[in-house]
């Protein structure tokens, strides 16, 4: 074992006195904190932040009464998409809605859901592509407060229902009660 060059130092060894000269000191700063406090508190309270709403659940598609004739099959939702159409904090559901056909491809119809306070179960509260039309939807998306969606359909109605012949792209925005149609930037049409 190799020894220390250095000397050892007094306070390497704890003794009772220094224990003793510990607890002063604590006892003195314990006393003089309880005598010397602040002054009262002068600034007002900030209001704290707004606790937001819970958000709001977009509507489902289940148990929606769908106005599609689709005679012995049933309505079958193939795509959605959800959010705040009109801007009132509540979001709407975009569905897009075909008959369950056994065979062949049904044309797409795109409806708008909404759900009132209070009510369980969502309603329709507008069309923007009717089956009519013979649209097949392959896309839809809900952004900035726009519905887009992305079609096929026909030039005309002698073009069998096998080969739509148009691809188009179109964008429905709320303004003054009602969707307005457009064509986003950018969309092509072939």
């Amino acid at each position: 074992m190799q020894h220390s060059a250095v000397p050892e130092l007094a306070h390497t060894h704890t003794r009772p006195i220094h224990w003793l000269a510990t607890a002063t000191a604590v006892a003195g700063v314990v006393a003089l904190s309880s005598v010397v406090q602040p002054g009262p508190a002068t600034a007002a309270q900030a209001p704290g932040p707004r606790t937001a709403a819970a958000p709001v659940a977009a509507p489902a598609t289940t148990g929606v009464d769908f106005p599609l004739e689709c005679g012995p099959v049933r309505a079958l939702v193939q795509r959605k998409a959800s959010g705040d159409l009109d801007g009132d904090g509540r979001p709407e559901t975009v569905a897009v809605v075909h008959c369950d056909a056994p065979m062949g491809t049904p044309p797409d119809a795109l409806y708008v859901l909404t759900r009132g306070a209070g009510e369980e179960t969502a309603r329709v509260v507008a069309t923007l592509i009717d089956p009519r039309e013979r649209r097949t939807v392959t896309r839809v998306s809900v952004t900035d407060g726009a519905v887009r969606a992305s079609y096929l359909g026909y030039s005309t109605a002698d073009v069998p229902s096998c080969c739509p012949d148009v691809k188009d792209t179109a964008q429905w925005r709320w303004k003054d009660d009602r969707f307005v149609r457009s064509t986003p930037a950018g969309a092509h049409s072939v």
